[in-house]
């Protein structure tokens, strides 16, 4: 027959501390990650290159012969169209895994978004 033996206070004490070491360092991590979380990432963003600016202003600014115009409209072509096909298989494989209630509830969330970013 098994019977239950009480730690010893030396053992509650290691029990006691280790928790409380552990606990120390969870708080102490959720503490530095909330300050300096937001900060790692407002620091490293770059600004969106093309979004607000057009070929015009580029032309104007970087005195771009009719050929570097051209070649650069080529390559954001080029990329939008990369970008959304990109999006498209990545929105197919997403709903490729959801159930057809979470599919409908998706398509709400993105919508959401969309209209939050404009």
């Amino acid at each position: 027959m098994w019977t239950a033996t009480l730690p010893r206070p030396a053992e509650k004490t290691a029990i006691v501390s280790l928790l409380l070491v552990f606990l120390c360092g969870g708080v102490l991590g959720a503490m530095v990650m909330s300050y300096v979380h937001p900060r790692m990432h407002s620091a490293t963003q770059a600004a969106p290159i093309g979004l607000s600016v057009s070929i015009s202003e580029w032309k104007t600014e970087l005195d771009l012969s009719e050929e570097q115009v051209r070649q650069l409209t080529s390559i954001l072509d080029d990329f939008g169209h990369y970008y959304e096909n990109l999006l498209a298989d990545g929105n197919t494989r997403i709903t490729q895994v959801l159930s057809p209630e979470q599919q409908v509830r998706y398509e709400r969330l993105l919508q959401k978004h969309r209209t939050k970013a404009r």
